[in-house]
């Protein structure tokens, strides 16, 4: 046998849970390093954003976190055609690298008071380090996931990279929680929001041993011995077009509902529903940990009924429920309706966020697919949700806070039309391998 035929030979059962496993603990950490900035932002908003006027130091912050996404297209693009052109593996150690050294800037940056205009501008600068490294983090991951599954799992398995994101969250939500009930809270707003940036930046090196022995997929193993097309933006916007389109456009509002129902919503509930900082948290780590269980009961119910009828009642339950949500959030003082109302949203958008990786990865074939599913991903996120708290911030400074309510409601309809029209993508895959 020749050494492109056992490149060609289907991973054993063990081999694949093994990469899947290791490739889903790594996502983990990466997205923990994400989100640990949206779960601090209450505390360490005043140290980089000094201002009398709480939603101001938010939107602050808030601009900070959009202007992360806004290296997340560029890194979408220039690692989806490192991961394309010199293996899954490859760019999933790359990205692991940007995320750790971003961590520990945020770390160990001293704030307005000492330094002046420069605590923001190393704020911009670590945040645009993560944005790079989660720009490719996302097609990789997705990408590598869906390579490695079976084909008769492929929905279970791939959403395990809504499950190791919604982890890494949750796992910043907990640390945040551990922090706020073993520190004064003086001390916590004072110098104790750096220890989440650095035990991120910690996990991340870690993670880069880890990957470094991670097996390669088959599909980009078959597709480099047989020659194929090399990865570039022209090859993708010019060969595959109408997918490229299809990811952005059911990428909208499906990202925009994740951000508002999750991230958002841990600001919400404090400065509009009026909770606590700590019971806001509270019910933000109780419903986003339901929430990743049921990731993989979606997503093997795909394998069995297909990905679009999921996509479609996300949609149209999105379109009916979002606005009522977020009234009824606005005036509840019981935190039990509260988590109830978070819930019944974040059920909602799981017939999005379970799927969503594999959907995109069934559209492309393998010579380009981690750009396919990066690229046109990271441009729809950086677009909505990116922006989503700075929107959600600018129409409640502005006096209509409901707005956004609409906002949200409008561009899952425009996501909705898409998952009506679209191929049903596990009927019509292009992951050719078993």
């Amino acid at each position: 046998m020749t050494a492109t035929d056992m490149g060609h030979a289907p991973p054993s059962r063990g081999m694949r849970l093994k990469s899947i496993i290791g490739g889903s603990t790594g996502n983990l950490v990466e997205w923990y390093d994400w989100y640990v900035y949206s779960a601090f932002t209450l505390y360490f908003a005043p140290h980089f954003f000094p201002d009398t006027d709480k939603t101001a130091e938010l939107l602050g912050a808030a601009a900070v976190f959009a202007v992360g996404f806004l290296m997340r297209p560029i890194g979408a693009w220039i690692m989806g055609v490192y991961a394309d052109r010199k293996g899954r593996k490859a760019g999933l150690t790359l990205s692991v690298t940007l995320m750790c050294a971003g961590s520990l800037l945020i770390a160990v940056t001293p704030g307005y008071e000492t330094i002046g205009v420069m605590a923001p501008t190393l704020l911009v600068i670590a945040r645009l380090m993560q944005g790079l490294s989660v720009g490719g983090e996302y097609g990789a991951s997705a990408t590598y996931l869906s390579e490695m599954a079976g084909k008769d799992r492929r929905g279970f398995f791939s959403s395990f990279q809504y499950v190791t994101l919604i982890s890494g969250q949750l796992l910043a939500i907990c640390v945040l929680l551990i922090l706020q009930s073993t520190m004064a809270e003086a001390e916590l707003d004072a110098w104790g929001w750096r220890i989440p940036f650095a035990i991120g930046g910690v996990l991340a090196v870690v993670v880069f041993y880890l990957r470094r022995g991670l097996a390669e997929t088959q599909s980009f193993t078959k597709a480099k011995a047989e020659g194929a097309p090399k990865s570039g933006f022209m090859e993708l916007i010019t060969k595959h077009p109408r997918e490229t389109a299809t990811v952005m456009l059911l990428t909208a509002g499906g990202t925009l509902a994740f951000y508002a129902y999750s991230i958002y919503m841990q600001k919400f509930l404090v400065n509009t529903s009026g909770f606590s900082r700590e019971i806001a948290s509270q019910i933000n780590a109780a419903t986003l940990f339901v929430f990743m269980l049921i990731q993989p009961l979606a997503g093997a119910l795909s394998d069995r009924i297909g990905r679009k009828p999921l996509m479609v009642g996300f949609g149209v339950l999105g379109v009916l429920a979002t606005y009522p949500i977020f009234t009824a959030l606005e005036t509840t003082k019981s935190p039990v309706v509260a988590g109830l109302l978070v819930m019944g949203a974040l059920i909602i958008v799981t017939g999005y966020t379970s799927i969503n990786a594999v959907v995109k990865a069934e559209l492309f074939p393998a010579h380009i697919r981690a750009l396919g599913v990066a690229l046109p991903y990271a441009l729809a996120n950086t677009i909505f949700g990116g922006t989503a708290e700075y929107v959600a911030l600018s129409f409640k400074d502005f006096g209509w806070e409901r707005g956004f309510y609409w906002y949200v409601t409008a561009m899952i309809a425009i996501s909705l039309v898409v998952y009506i029209r679209m191929r049903d993508t596990s009927k019509n895959s292009q992951i050719m391998e078993d």
